[in-house]
Parts: structure tokens; C-alpha cells; sequence
């Protein structure tokens, strides 16, 4: 467009376009303000998980029975299980489990194939089994395979003993203690029987652990041993004297309040900058006067502030953590230690709560779970917003098209301009030629 008139169509045209694709701008506009809300729903669905994950340990009273262990002496180590009490247990450990082994005698060369056969195993429970071995796997290298495959609680190795027969086959119990012990093993007859015997010189013998606890004589498989001491597992190290101190693990029980308090602390400052607003720049957080927010927010405040009946503390206050001008929370390290050493069974129930009713952690935990659910307050509000944003591009391929099909129009119009202009040049200097041509002939 443009020859036949010498006007510039195309950049008016593209100026007429740019000029209707603006109403496509507030509508984009629109979509993005409904994904950054989505987003900033997406930051407070997280802090409320924390939170939530916060209280949720609190109100599980098991929380409050945490102990912790502290071991004197090399001869063990120790791990406490959540059914441990508190107590001090003397022990002594008088020897180590050892698991049994023994070597054939030994064989020239250990590829050498010896003979089919079956290797007939009975352990010190009273197990029995047997591993066939066929011709080709009659090697040494393929005994020991054969065995090692078969998982049975036997496991061999081979040693060269620098003798001119060294190669021998060193059978273990992959446990410790006499019932894992290999009680009896044997070749057979003809094949492997003919060349493989035990080696008796080479024998090691099981031995079960041995340990008095509180001067309670113990004797164990393993050297790993457990109900000795309630809810706490013996690692045996070696021989000699240990003291066991079973204790109430304090710290934790008070790391898991003050981490509560931060938990909420940090749920507290994100909804303070999702809501913010800053009159110098004019700026503000992306759920500004957001009604989901705000109901968020007094339902965790109503329940943060609310009375916990049927115990001696009913209030957060109670047990040292109180609330601060800036809505944040702030521990009181005297009065939660008190609270911890001296009243532990009030603070299980506080948080926890009796039989009767619910603890303050446990009300969080209910009242969270509505918030978080599939159906819950956040995911409601955000697939609301998904809605909107969905009929938003609906909206926007709607006004497209009509934009498209008005700048056809324009497009179509301007075609039709610029022939009717060059139509019109083109008579104008047909006209213009026969007046100079009728001018000339007057003129002579």
C-alpha cells in the first residue's frame, strides 16, 4: 500500500493497530496482579506448613517424654528408643560376641575343578541346608561363589597361606554367637568329599556376649543388644565398665517450644510484608486488603490467644511466651525452664491437651488443616484466581481476534483508498497533458 497514493498507509495502519492493541493491556495487566496474588498465596501456604509441622509435634504428648542418653566408659555406646525412662544403669561388659569360622585344607590351585558334590551345612540353632555344586563351579573360586550366593547365614572367603597346597576355603557365620555358629560341615563322598575337609586346627570358636546390667547377669547373640536397659539398645566395644545415664532431654523439649515461637514468628512477618504498604513509594504487598489473608490471620490469632482449659496453664503467657507489640512472640528463657524442669506434665497438657480437651497445638493443628486442605481457605482462594485468570485469556483471545478483524477492515479500506488515488493521479495527469496539448495549439 502506499505506491498508487505516495502516502504512508502502512505506518498509519501500524499506527491504527499498535492504538487498538491497547485494550489488550489491562487485561494482561489484570492476569498478572492475579498471578502475583497466587504466588503470595504460594509463600503463606508455606509458612503455614512450617507452622503447622511446628505444632503438630507439640501436640503429639511423646514430644514431652524425649530423653537423652549419656554413656561413661569406653565398653559401649548407647541409643535411646521413645519408651527409655530416666535411670542410671551400671554395666559391665565381660566379653564381646564373635562369630564362628573355619578353613578347609588347603588345594594347589584354586580354578582346579574338584568334583561335583553337595556341601551339607548345620548351624548351632539347629538349621540345616545344602548347597549343590556342579561340575564346572567345582573350583574353588566357585564353591566359595556358590555358597556366597546362597545367602544361608554362611559366608566364604579364600586366604593363601604361601604353603605349596595354599588355597583354602574359609567358611564364617555372617553372625555372631553360637546359634549363627556352623555347627557341622560336610563334602560328601566321591568329588568334592575326595579333596575338601575341615581343617580342625583352623577352628574359631562362637562366642555369645556376656554383660551384667545393675548387677543382672545378660549373655546375647549379638553384640548389638536390646531390652537390657527399657528402650535403650547396647552397642558392645569392648571389655570393661560403663554407666549409663538415662535423663529427660530438657533442651529439646524447650527447642521444640522456642521453635514453635519462631515458626509463628516468621509466619507473622510474612503476612506483615504480604500486606504492607509504603506511602513513599507507594508500593504495597500483594495481598493488600486481601479478605483471605485477613481471615487467615484472626482464626490463628483467635486460637494463639484463645484459653486452653483443664489444666494448671491456660494461656501462652502462663509458660513464658508472650505476645509483643508488633504481633511477633517473645520467650521468657526463666519462666519456659521453669515451666520445663518443674511442671512438665502441665506443659504436655497445654500443648498436647488431656482427655477432656484440647491443647493449644492441637487446636492449631485442626485449624490449619482447614486452612491447607484441597478444599481448604488458600486452596479455594487460588483456584478462584485460576478461574479468573482463565476467563482473562478467554477475554484476551476474544479482543485479539476482534482487533484482527478490525485492522483487516482498515487494512481492506486503505487498499481500496490508495487505488482510488492513483486512479485519480492517473486522470489528473491525463487531464493535465491535454490542456498543455489544447494550450500549445491555441498559442500558434
Amino acid at each position: 500500500m502506499g505506491i498508487g497514493s505516495g502516502l504512508d498507509l502502512n505506518g498509519l495502519l501500524d499506527q491504527m493497530e499498535s492504538a487498538e492493541r491497547q485494550q489488550l493491556a489491562p487485561i494482561t495487566q489484570q492476569q498478572k496482579s492475579y498471578q502475583a496474588k497466587i504466588s503470595a498465596y504460594g509463600t503463606l501456604e508455606g509458612k503455614l506448613d512450617d507452622f503447622r509441622e511446628a505444632a503438630a509435634k507439640l501436640a503429639d504428648s511423646q514430644q514431652f517424654d524425649a530423653v537423652k542418653s549419656n554413656v561413661s566408659g569406653d565398653a559401649l555406646t548407647a541409643v535411646v528408643g521413645e519408651d527409655a525412662l530416666p535411670g542410671t544403669h551400671d554395666i559391665v561388659v565381660n566379653n564381646k560376641a564373635r562369630a564362628y569360622s573355619i578353613a578347609t585344607q588347603g588345594v594347589t590351585d584354586k580354578t582346579e575343578k574338584l568334583g561335583a558334590g553337595a556341601i551339607s551345612f548345620t548351624l548351632g540353632n539347629g538349621d540345616n541346608f545344602s548347597i549343590d555344586v556342579g561340575e564346572d563351579q567345582s573350583s574353588l573360586e566357585g564353591i566359595r561363589d556358590a555358597i556366597n550366593e546362597a545367602g544361608k547365614g554362611v559366608q566364604a572367603s579364600l586366604v593363601n597361606d604361601g604353603s605349596g597346597q595354599p588355597h583354602r576355603l574359609v567358611l564364617s557365620a555372617t553372625e555372631t554367637g553360637t546359634d549363627a555358629a556352623i555347627a557341622s560341615v560336610d563334602f560328601g563322598t566321591g568329588g568334592l568329599g575326595d579333596t575338601l575337609a575341615v581343617d580342625a586346627g583352623t577352628e574359631v570358636t562362637a562366642i555369645n556376649a556376656s554383660l551384667s546390667v545393675n548387677g543382672i547377669d545378660i549373655e546375647s547373640q549379638s553384640n548389638r543388644v536390646e531390652g537390657a536397659v527399657q528402650g535403650v539398645t547396647l552397642n558392645l566395644e569392648e571389655e570393661g565398665n560403663a554407666t549409663i545415664s538415662v535423663t529427660r532431654d530438657t533442651a529439646g523439649i524447650k527447642k521444640a517450644v522456642t521453635s514453635f515461637v519462631e515458626s509463628y514468628n516468621s509466619l507473622q512477618k510474612t503476612m506483615d510484608s504480604l500486606t504492607s504498604y509504603d506511602q513513599e513509594t507507594g508500593t504495597s504487598g500483594e495481598l493488600l486488603g486481601d479478605t483471605t489473608l485477613r481471615g487467615i490471620e484472626s482464626r490463628i490469632r483467635g486460637v494463639m490467644g484463645g484459653v486452653v482449659s483443664g489444666g494448671e496453664f491456660s494461656a501462652l503467657a502462663d509458660i513464658g511466651v508472650d505476645l509483643t507489640i508488633d504481633g511477633t512472640l517473645e520467650v521468657d528463657d526463666e519462666k519456659l525452664d521453669a515451666a520445663v524442669a518443674d511442671n512438665l506434665g502441665a506443659l504436655t497438657d497445654f500443648f498436647s491437651g488431656t482427655g477432656e480437651s484440647e491443647g493449644l497445638a492441637a487446636q492449631l493443628d485442626a485449624t490449619l488443616g482447614k486452612m491447607l486442605g484441597e478444599s481448604g481457605t488458600l486452596g479455594n482462594a487460588t483456584s478462584g484466581l485460576e478461574d479468573r485468570i482463565e476467563g482473562l485469556g478467554e477475554r484476551y483471545l476474544r479482543t485479539e481476534e476482534r482487533i484482527d478483524s478490525t485492522i483487516a477492515r482498515y487494512r481492506e479500506q486503505f487498499s481500496k483508498l490508495d487505488s482510488m488515488i492513483a486512479e485519480m493521479n492517473s486522470t489528473s495527469s491525463y487531464l493535465t497533458q491535454q490542456f498543455d496539448s489544447l494550450n500549445a495549439q491555441l498559442s500558434q
